[in-house]
């Protein structure tokens, strides 16, 4: 019978307690663990309790070794922690620091942060900035009302009659083929010189304002050069302002004509594609143009709509639909004899960026077929607008129909729904050229207080899908100053290159009268706005005295964020506003949504409250306690929270008044110390106003000590307090050195390196050439080992991040190391707080072997390997049989740090899925570990590639068999229809499709706005030791887990698998982004797969849809909690709505018109155009 493993006292150590701290040594090429002069045989696995492993047994007469027993394996554990617990106490330093802390106790002071007084202070600081904002946009305002109300109209105005700056001059100079080359422009364009202004991050001339006008807008119509000679005396206005504010940065009138002007003067941007650019559809004019909507909007799909006015319509849905906000609510249908959604949406959506990204694809897929029911889709369309169940913006309602003409005006669905209150508006679109009556359509619009317009072509889809809101603006002109509410916009980014910024918005309003003795005129002229940056705002936040984890944040009405640390969007110079819900900048719970609901509701509050937070470079899950405070920014949209962690309550403030110290403790600064003294990083923070910014670090420092050289700390162009602390702790570091590191042999001990960072900006690395694989963040509030540091006890490891398809570790020259950190927690006066975090980093090779050695039957590393004899039964361990057992350190991420497996070593840092799928799964499904899955909403992804890759114009139609069997569209303007659908397909295609010719040097075709899904992997409810049996039939292993005390380790000893049939589970730790198809209502989608981006990979993946991007149609129906603005102004007894339709619009550029007839006439032939996309242009 085989002996007991448990009697086998000569391979498995005893109860005696081993010596700490072995001296490392460099593992020499080739030296791995010994191995048994011959691999015995695997044994046979057993049936066995799931938390009792028995041992295993062998034949007679041959070696045996069993799995081991779970107390040796235990006793395995407490040596790994006993090592690392001493390696930390010797040269960490904590309680050294400590020390040096309260030696220097006369050199600083303890103050407290009050959460209720600074969120005040805060919320009123910012309060005041946008209130200056909000004066200057009041004296805007009503100088333009005023100026216009005294402007005289002139019929015979000429472009010579009027000089401006022509903001886009410049740019159609350079291009030969602009319309005021073509024509010969005979405005009288001024010419400006520019200086450099680091405020507006560009060149601006004070003197004078800009002008831009769209692009599809003839620049000399008498409209326009009216509306260019009374807005030129805004231009002192403009200044004015700035004289008494000199902050303000862009001063902007948007004129309901489309024309902008601005203030200081700079060169527009102009894209590389024509600029499609039209302040009409910029967020902040939409915002202060008219009250929240909700709109239902209804196409024709019946069989007369094919082709051509099909694709017009499908284009013209997608540009009203950039007409709205995140205020409006919308839907959209398609009816023929029925109506049905185009979308999985059933009832009316918030018309926020994804839901209406939603729309966008699923209209492309509306199919022509069956005919006309006008009563199907009104009555779906009133039923939408009645529905009081759900969230809406209960203000604005309206019907908005495209159709290719009809004769039934149901009246009787009218009388039933609308009349004769006719609180929805219903404005009708004839789309197409054809001979149809239009007289019904223009009734319905006149008789429910709407407009009747016409779309006969592509050029006039913009103008027409937008002058609604000039209907909207009616009773919001008629209330007069009660409506002349200021309102603060989403955050977006500036089209001049401010950055993120917000908009404060006023509308203006027609005071002249129609005639003399006639009604109040009813006109919106446009929209004042006044840009507020978002580091404007930051600025007036505390600065670097609320820890690496303290923060401030801000969110609007409808929960979006305006100040966050996590609202950093991947894409630049975006179409849409940047709208990071505050509940998706952070990690979702029901704490968060209470507070959410109660800063929406404009509320004061406090909580203290446990939530995960994720790590800073989004590899790992912290469970932390938070303080949330917070209190409404009075007289704007705003409300303002406080976020603090318990060790944040205190922090210190450096005392430096002896000059001498001060000299003393900068020289150690200087590159001549570091040497002896180990090389200093310092945060990249703003010391002082001249001091040079740069991104390298070393550059900085010299930055840094030739200005120290010029002015002393207490310089008012300083800030007193960040430099006092960086001095104070380049000494207090110092002398962490001179105490501990500098009598240290870290070789003996496998250390590459020791380090120190502080809350002051000081990150010390001794020795001075271990500074040349620090990769970490200089600024150790970004650093993810300091916060993670400050936010767990005991010691943080910190493998090198891996990802899965790059290249391996390169273990050469002793760089590879691995961090382990700890803050530094002092208690002064009953006052607790974490000024500094201290670690070493570990050499990998040598750790590794050690770690082996530590997890084996030795009791010390001179030991020799005691080998299991022919006729004894032995446990196996982790250095002797090295073929056999795996044993492993993984970190709380689930991330790979040492392994006794050499061939290992290079994988150390990636995920341990990697390594070992069958294991982790287990260790996952046993409790282990967590997973957290949210999802990225501000990522950047590569452009799907399209068809169609030649470099000819895209976007012009082509007619199909349809339209010629069509004997409508032979009868109609067939020709002249198709003629301008040429024109406007070649100047305006980027409407419909990015031309991917171009997409390689253009950053915008290259990357856009994604949602990213990430998963995170965290410790889970189990704390104990634990044995258990991953069955897979006959490829059955047996494996034991241990969490590791003081650490965030989780040390795991396992069978090395015999096959691979365990392998059909794998769980990801990437980021993966979803292309999702267009949503269809259910009874028609379909059931496929779609492709899904890795970010770490090169190649596509296919994963089913839910399991990889959130669907959207289920979240709207549980729209999270938001409130629209207070005010509504939808209605008005005095309205007078008898002007309600035209077929014209306002002229396109007949210079442009011209020179394309010209490039037809020459004979230039069209492309096929597979599929219509609309993007609407963003800018300003």
């Amino acid at each position: 019978m085989a002996v007991p493993a448990g009697t086998c006292s000569a391979s498995r150590p005893g109860p005696a307690r081993i010596a700490l701290l072995w001296p490392g040594r460099r593992p020499q090429p080739g030296l791995g663990a010994r191995r048994p002069a011959s691999r015995p045989p695997r044994p046979l696995l057993l049936l066995m309790p799931p938390l009792l492993l028995l041992p295993l047994l062998a034949a007679p007469g041959a070696s045996a070794y069993s799995f081991p027993q779970q107390h040796t394996m235990q006793h395995w554990a407490r040596r790994l922690e006993q090592e690392i617990d001493g390696v930390m106490r010797i040269f960490g330093g904590v309680q050294q620091l400590r020390e040096i802390y309260k030696d220097n106790r006369n050199l600083f002071e303890v103050q407290e942060n009050e959460p209720q007084k600074l969120v005040e202070k805060v919320a009123g600081d910012i309060e005041s900035l946008l209130d200056r904002k909000v004066q200057a946009l009041k004296r805007l305002a009503d100088a333009a009302e005023n100026f216009q109300k005294a402007h005289r109209w002139q019929d015979n105005i000429k472009e010579e009659d009027i000089m401006y700056y022509d903001a886009k001059a410049d740019a159609e100079l350079d291009d030969p083929e602009s319309e005021d080359v073509e024509r010969g422009s005979k405005a009288s364009t001024l010419s400006l010189d520019f200086v450099e202004d680091s405020n507006f991050k560009n060149k601006v001339n004070y003197s004078y304002t800009a002008v831009q006008i769209p692009t599809d807008i003839y620049k000399g119509s008498t409209v326009i050069l009216n509306e260019l000679n009374w807005t030129e005396a805004l231009e002192n206005v403009f200044i004015e302002n700035r004289r008494q504010d000199p902050t303000l940065l862009w001063q902007v009138f948007g004129s309901a004509t489309g024309v902008t002007r601005y203030y200081p003067a700079t060169a527009w941007r102009a894209p590389k594609k024509i600029d499609l650019y039209d302040v009409r559809r910029r967020p902040w004019y939409i915002q202060g143009a008219s009250s929240p909507k909700d709109m239902v909007i209804i196409v024709d799909v019946s069989g007369s709509v094919s082709g051509l006015t099909l694709k017009l319509m499908k284009t013209s849905v997608c540009e009203m639909l950039d007409t709205l906000s995140d205020d409006d609510y919308v839907n959209v249908a398609s009816f023929n004899e029925k109506a049905q959604p185009v979308s999985c949406f059933t009832h009316l959506v918030q018309a926020n960026v994804r839901n209406k990204k939603v729309f966008k694809e699923a209209v492309q897929g509306m199919v022509a077929k069956g005919t006309t029911g006008y009563k199907a889709g009104f009555e779906y369309a009133f039923n939408q607008l009645q529905n009081s169940n759900i969230t809406r913006a209960n203000c604005n309602k309206m019907i908005m129909m495209f159709t290719d003409g009809g004769e039934d005006r149901v009246q009787d669905v009218f009388e039933k729904y609308n009349w004769p209150n006719r609180t929805v508006r219903v404005f009708t679109f004839s789309v197409g050229q054809h001979n149809y009556d239009v007289t019904p359509l223009q009734w319905m619009a006149c008789a429910n207080k709407g407009y009747y317009f016409e779309i006969p072509s592509i050029g006039a889809i913009r103008i027409n899908t937008q002058e609604y809101l000039d209907v909207l603006g009616r009773p919001m002109v008629l209330a007069g100053k009660e409506a002349k509410q200021v309102q603060w916009t989403n955050v977006y980014e500036d089209a001049l290159g401010l950055g993120l910024v917000v908009t404060g918005t006023l509308p203006v309003f027609n005071l002249t009268q129609d005639g003399p003795g006639e009604k109040k005129n009813q006109l919106i002229l446009g929209v004042m706005g006044i840009d507020v940056a978002l580091n404007d705002i930051k600025r007036l936040t505390p600065n670097c005295t609320l820890g690496a984890n303290g923060y401030v944040f801000a969110i609007d009405l409808n929960g979006y964020v305006l100040l966050h640390p996590n609202l950093k969007p991947q894409t630049t110079n975006f179409r849409e506003p940047v709208t990071l819900d505050f509940l998706d900048a952070e990690l979702e719970d029901e704490n968060k949504e209470e507070i959410r609901r109660s800063m929406i509701d404009g509320n004061k509050g406090h909580k203290q409250i446990r939530t995960l937070v994720k790590s800073l470079d989004e590899r790992y899950i912290d469970e932390v306690m938070r303080n949330y405070t917070w209190v409404p920014i009075r007289s704007t949209n705003y409300s303002l929270g406080l976020v603090l962690p318990p060790y944040s309550t205190f922090y210190l403030q450096a005392n430096l008044s002896d000059q001498i110290l001060q000299v003393k403790y900068f020289e150690f600064l200087l590159p001549s110390s570091f040497e002896s003294e180990g090389h200093v990083f310092i945060a990249p923070r703003e010391y002082c106003k001249d001091l040079n910014a740069s991104d390298n670090n070393t550059e900085f420092l010299k930055n840094f000590i030739e200005l120290m050289e010029k002015v002393t700390p207490d310089s008012k162009q300083c800030n007193n307090f960040l430099l006092h602390n960086l001095i104070l702790d380049t000494g207090i570091t110092q002398q962490l050195v001179e105490r501990v590191w500098r009598d240290q042999d870290l070789n003996t001990y496998s250390l590459l390196a020791v380090f120190a960072a502080t809350d002051g900006g000081i990150t010390r690395v001794f020795p001075n050439k271990a500074a040349e694989d620090w990769t970490e963040n200089p600024e150790p509030f970004n650093a993810s080992f300091y916060r993670r540091s400050l936010d767990n006890h005991g010691y943080v490891f910190k493998p090198p991040h891996q990802d899965a398809l790059l290249r391996p570790l390169e273990l050469e020259n002793d760089t590879v190391g691995i961090l382990v950190s700890t803050a530094v927690e002092l208690s002064l006066g009953g006052r607790t707080l974490r000024p500094a975090v201290v670690g070493v980093k570990l050499d990998l090779e040598a750790w590794a072997e050690k770690f082996k050695v530590l997890a084996s039957n030795r009791t010390h590393q001179d030991q020799p390997q005691k080998q299991c004899g022919p006729s004894s039964h032995c446990e196996m361990d982790c250095e002797v049989n090295n073929e056999d057992l795996l044993c492993v350190l993984i970190d709380d991420g689930g991330f790979l740090v040492l392994s006794n497996q050499n061939h290992q070593w290079d994988q150390v840092g990636r995920f341990f899925s990697e390594v070992d799928a069958n294991l982790m799964m287990a260790l996952y499904n046993n409790s282990f570990y967590t997973r957290k899955e949210s999802y990225d909403y501000q990522a950047a992804c590569a452009p799907q590639p399209q068809g169609n890759l030649g470099a000819a114009p895209r976007g012009i139609f082509v007619p199909t068999i349809a339209d010629f069997l069509n004997l409508a569209w032979w009868t109609s303007a067939a020709a002249w229809s198709l003629f301008q659908q040429l024109l406007y397909g070649l100047i305006y295609h980027s409407w419909f499709q990015a031309d991917p010719t171009e997409a390689e040097g253009n950053p915008e075709a290259r990357e856009s706005s994604c949602v990213m899904k990430q998963t995170q992997y965290y410790f889970g409810s189990v704390n104990t030791s634990y044995n258990a049996i991953i069955d897979c039939g006959n490829c059955s292993r047996l494996f034991h887990a241990q969490r590791l005390t003081n650490t965030n380790l989780l040390f795991v000893v396992a069978e090395k698998p015999l096959c691979s049939q365990c392998e059909a589970g794998r769980l990801l730790q990437k980021e993966t982004h979803c292309i999702l198809p267009p949503p269809l209502p259910a009874a028609r989608a379909p059931s496929r797969p779609v492709r899904a981006f890795s970010a770490d990979a090169a190649s596509l993946t296919t994963h089913p849809c839910p399991a990889d991007g959130p669907e959207q149609c289920e979240l709207v129906q549980r729209p999270r909690y938001r409130r629209g603005p207070h005010i509504c102004f939808d209605y008005n007894a005095t309205e007078d709505t008898s002007d309600c339709g035209r077929g014209a619009s306002f002229p396109p550029s007949l210079g442009v018109l011209v020179s394309l007839q010209l490039l037809l006439l020459l004979g230039l032939p069209p492309r096929p155009q597979p599929q219509v996309h609309a993007h609407a242009s963003r800018g300003l």
